[in-house]
């Protein structure tokens, strides 16, 4: 099966695909292909009618899943996820679409599990996990303080590095946005004929 990402962020066309493809390593479903993301803006992303466009334009790939991430930036990713939801099924049926937002912004999960980052992308060799990642605004910021001297946090160039080192047990125990992107993996490979026998790996739990 193919599954197909649509992300707002220049950094996630490289971090989102490849966090993916570690979600079908732990799965152990092989058979499932991790297309290229596609990119599209926030706006676009949040209103009706363009993103029926977007969702049009993608499914000319002929995909047998979508999953749309973005970040809820100040908006309720609840919220936000069940009015996107509602429009996206609508336009992308019969094809399996799933919503998955990160709460606040996707570098929130990077603060969840610091310490498997240390010395990588500028990450200071003593920066500790937030207890709380999803209740504070300003995670690309709050990243680049738990960074050493003369470093600088850049989406296009470490979010995907970061990504590939990111501790996904302790991501998924700290961020329940990190949970429903991994529900919504795990529903996307339902719909296609592959379902996940143990989801989540019982070491994350």
């Amino acid at each position: 099966m193919i599954l197909q990402p649509i992300v707002e962020g220049f950094g996630e066309v490289q971090a989102i695909p490849l966090l993916l493809r570690r979600l079908v390593q732990e799965s152990g479903l092989h058979s499932i292909q991790i297309a290229q993301a596609f990119r599209s803006t926030r706006g676009q992303l949040c209103q009706e009618d363009t993103l029926r466009r977007v969702i049009e334009v993608v499914r000319l790939k002929q995909p047998d899943g979508l999953l749309i991430t973005l970040d809820s930036d100040d908006d309720c990713p609840v919220e936000l996820a069940n009015q996107i939801s509602a429009w996206a099924k609508k336009y992308a049926a019969p094809t399996e679409c799933q919503v998955a937002i990160a709460h606040r912004e996707f570098e929130t999960w990077f603060l969840s599990s610091i310490e498997s980052l240390r010395g990588k992308r500028g990450i200071a060799f003593d920066a500790t996990s937030e207890n709380t990642p999803e209740s504070f605004r300003g995670a690309k910021a709050r990243l680049e303080g738990k960074m050493m001297k003369g470093s600088f946090y850049s989406e296009t160039t470490d979010q995907a590095a970061l990504t590939a080192s990111l501790d996904l047990a302790r991501v998924y125990k700290a961020c329940r946005s990190f949970r429903r992107l991994t529900n919504a993996f795990a529903q996307i490979a339902h719909s296609a004929g592959t379902p996940l026998q143990v989801w989540p790996p019982q070491e994350w739990l």
